[in-house]
């Protein structure tokens, strides 16, 4: 997996990449190029087994301020419809290439998480925040819609209708505390353990069946347009097709040795 990014920064080790958008001066805001870059390397890392796991990490104590002003917000008011429509598919394909990755992806999230970073740490599997984080889906405050990038059907399902649409018509942030207790967050821990609580899930996910956790990863985005009947058809398939991987004869010879399985996602 390609580790040399030009438009954000990327470091894999032991099997888990970390991903931190640069520009902390103005806090880490996306441009036309980081976006289409963080596109192309979520829809690489589907075909890549050396990575179990993703973190996408804080920079400077802010995790992002959504579309630059000066860089996406102004060119945006010159373009033609035909040219916005292509700007708005490609940040939300950023969005279907994070759901569809294979890999689990942990949001570490503090100080300002605004905009397209909310929606970043949305299409997360995982989140873990800080007390000083500050999510706010704040299209709605610069002349938009709420329905940015999937927000509409990924939020509620995260927090519930009720809440998503005071987030998404009122534009304000969601504190740390609030989200953990509406579900959004996993966990809120002090600034200095944040990453290495993201680390740690990360590593213990990664340690895990990476097959099985591409498997589950799935499922979850897949099932929701699917009937009951559906869903438990499918999952009857997903599993029978993780029972002939050898993370499931491992398991199954380490239990009755009473010993640690070691997976290797096969």
């Amino acid at each position: 997996m390609r580790s040399d990014t030009k438009h954000f920064l990327c470091s894999i080790e032991d099997g888990i990449a970390t991903v931190q958008l640069n520009r902390p001066e103005r806090k880490n805001p996306l441009t036309f190029d980081s976006y289409a870059e963080l596109r192309d390397w979520f829809r690489d890392l589907h075909y890549d087994d050396s990575v179990g796991a993703v973190v996408f990490a804080p920079n400077g104590g802010n995790f992002s301020s959504g579309g630059d002003v000066h860089d996406i917000i102004g060119p945006l008011t010159e373009m033609n419809m035909k040219e916005l429509l292509r700007f708005t598919r490609m940040t939300g394909d950023l969005v279907k290439a994070m759901l569809n990755c294979g890999k689990p992806i942990i949001a570490a999230v503090d100080g300002i998480c605004a905009g397209a970073g909310a929606i970043i740490s949305m299409a997360s599997d995982l989140r873990v925040a800080t007390p000083e984080a500050k999510t706010a889906f704040l299209f709605n405050r610069v002349g938009l819609a709420g329905c940015d990038m999937g927000a509409c059907a990924i939020l509620p399902r995260l927090i519930g209708q009720g809440r998503a649409a005071e987030l998404l018509y009122m534009g304000r942030s969601m504190s740390a505390d609030e989200g953990e207790r509406w579900g959004y967050f996993n966990r809120v821990v002090p600034q200095d353990d944040l990453l290495k609580t993201a680390n740690d899930m990360a590593r213990r996910i990664a340690s895990g069946p990476q097959f099985a956790n591409m498997m589950t990863k799935t499922m979850l985005a897949q099932e929701w347009s699917m009937t009951m009947d559906q869903a438990i058809e499918a999952e009857a398939q997903a599993q029978a097709i993780c029972m002939q991987g050898q993370d499931f004869h491992r398991a199954y010879h380490a239990f009755v040795a009473k010993e640690k399985p070691v997976f290797q996602g096969d």
